[in-house]
């Protein structure tokens, strides 16, 4: 509940948020994050653990019907991604320009188990896709792995009509798709059923038009 209510705050405010606006937002008594918590910083480090864990995005991800159409799979998948790095970015964002230096990347934590129906992801269900979360080391890399395997899965069904395997397929929508993030406004403008319709049929009017 108080990492829930600081996550908008710390990514309007960044370091600067007190735990007095925390705690109004959580309803409250600012003594009662003191007793979750150490100290403000450990505040802030949830946040960040909480705004980088894949588990939401992957619960997501799992709930996608493969009965749809592949375009409408990844149209569902860009969204869920782009709103999943967004929340990343503001959190980052503002407490790098409040002038907060982490020293490390903190643990995320696990947000909940898995809902009724998701299917397995790579073999596992998806809220154990990320297991192991206190794992400093390779934490991160765990997690671009579960989402790569998420995604694949989600291009499987379709793999004998695709010039790429279901896993470069899901490479480069996240290839793309940090690429499209990291420019900012401009490339963000860029609508998921464009952004899908690209990734599948590239730009070309009709193949080898452009030879």
């Amino acid at each position: 509940m108080i990492v829930a209510a600081a996550l908008p705050l710390v990514a309007e405010y960044g370091a600067a948020v007190t735990t007095a606006q925390i705690a109004r937002a959580a309803g409250i008594g600012e003594a009662t994050i003191f007793r979750a918590f150490k100290d403000k910083e450990e505040v802030l480090a949830a946040c960040t653990a909480e705004a980088m864990n894949p588990s939401h995005v992957l619960r997501e991800l799992a709930s996608i019907s493969l009965d749809q159409p592949l375009a409408d799979r990844l149209t569902e998948a860009a969204e869920a991604m782009r709103a999943h790095l967004t929340r990343m970015g503001a959190v980052a964002g503002a407490l790098h320009a409040s002038g907060h230096r982490r020293e490390r990347t903190p643990a995320a934590r696990p947000t909940g188990g898995r809902p009724t129906g998701a299917r397995p992801i790579g073999g596992r269900t998806s809220d154990n896709a990320h297991d192991g979360p206190d794992r400093p080391a390779d934490s991160r890399e765990t997690s671009m792995r579960a989402t790569r395997d998420a995604l694949t899965e989600l291009v499987e069904p379709d793999r004998q009509a695709l010039r790429l395997p279901p896993e470069r397929v899901a490479s480069v929508f996240l290839g793309m798709l940090f690429t499209q993030l990291h420019f900012g406004a401009e490339g963000a403008d860029v609508d998921p059923v464009e952004f899908v319709d690209v990734l599948l049929h590239g730009t070309l009017n009709q193949p080898g038009s452009g030879t």
